[in-house]
């Protein structure tokens, strides 16, 4: 049923073209922006997760509660 109903349709295979087409323009770009990005950069997002919101500057040992 689904057949019929994609081949009644004119130019759906177009669809498919503009479909590959974004994505492989997203991708590349992600690429592009990735080698592109500063090394402290990188480091500091990846650090993010694990900071639990405190700065390096402050002083360990302090309670947090």
């Amino acid at each position: 049923m689904i057949k019929n109903v994609l081949s009644d349709i004119g130019g759906v295979g177009l669809y498919g073209v503009i479909s590959i087409s974004l994505f492989f323009t997203v991708f590349i770009g992600m690429l592009i922006w990735v080698f592109a990005m500063k090394k402290s950069f990188a480091k500091t997002m990846s650090a993010l997760p694990l900071n639990d919101g405190e700065k390096k500057s402050e002083a360990k040992g302090t309670s947090h509660e």
